[in-house]
This record gives C-alpha cells, sequence and structure tokens, in this order.
C-alpha cells in the first residue's frame, strides 16, 4: 500500500467520525424536546453504525457510515400531572439521551478523528521527505 492510499483509507475514517460527530450534537441538542401535545413522544436519540467496505482500487477495506437509525430504548417518564404534556396519567415522557453516553460518543469519535488526523499528517510528511531525497 502506498502513502496516498493510507490517506484515503484515513480520510475515510475521518468522515465517518465526523458523521458521528454530527449525530451526537444532534442528540445533545434535542436532549430536551418534548412532543407537541399530550402523550406524544418526546425526541428519539439517534444511533450511528459503521461498516468495513472493501475499495477494490486500494485493495483495503474503508470504514463507511452503514445506517443511521433511531434508540427503539424507553423513554424516561416523570409524574408532572400539571405539566401541559402530561397524558391521561399525569407522566410526561422525556426523550431517551442520556447526557454521558453522548459525552462518550463524542470523546471516542474525537479521538478516532484526531488517530486519522496523525496518519495523514505522518503520511503527507513521509512523502515531503521522499521528494527532498529525490531533488537532493
Amino acid at each position: 500500500m502506498d502513502l496516498m492510499n493510507s490517506i484515503k483509507i484515513a480520510a475515510s475514517g475521518m468522515k465517518a467520525q465526523g458523521t458521528r460527530l454530527r449525530i451526537v450534537s444532534e442528540n445533545v441538542a434535542n436532549a430536551e424536546s418534548m412532543g407537541t401535545k399530550p402523550g406524544d413522544d418526546p425526541y428519539r436519540r439517534k444511533t450511528i453504525t459503521f461498516t468495513n467496505v472493501l475499495n477494490r482500487e486500494f485493495n483495503a477495506d474503508m470504514v463507511k457510515v452503514d445506517k443511521i437509525g433511531r434508540d427503539r430504548g424507553d423513554f424516561e417518564t416523570n409524574y408532572e400531572p400539571t405539566h401541559p404534556l402530561a397524558d391521561e396519567n399525569g407522566y410526561v415522557k422525556r426523550p431517551n439521551v442520556n447526557a454521558l453516553i453522548e459525552l462518550t460518543d463524542m470523546k471516542e469519535a474525537q479521538r478516532s478523528y484526531e488517530a486519522n488526523m496523525s496518519v495523514i499528517e505522518s503520511s503527507r510528511s513521509m512523502i515531503q521527505k521522499t521528494i527532498d531525497l529525490l531533488r537532493g
């Protein structure tokens, strides 16, 4: 595998992690988004899965976003009979977004993004050194 291929492979990882960061930010931004009328479901957390795709040109696996879905976990419910969005039993559904999970996902995506960036920087440096050797 040549250095340009390693840059392209790392870039595919960066793109996937960038999408993951976008999903995390949507979840955090909507962590308090409720329904519009009593009994409505609030915001449902988005999830993301990745897959490896063989790139025949590079003869290497590239990471791609496989699917962006919805977390089918239960909503948190609070007993608040005076809340305008309370159902007939007095319960209000809250989004199934857990800030700790989102923070963990964000840190993991950030570290993976940074690792791929380091691969690109190292590959660029090696290419530059090779060019310098060929000149001199």
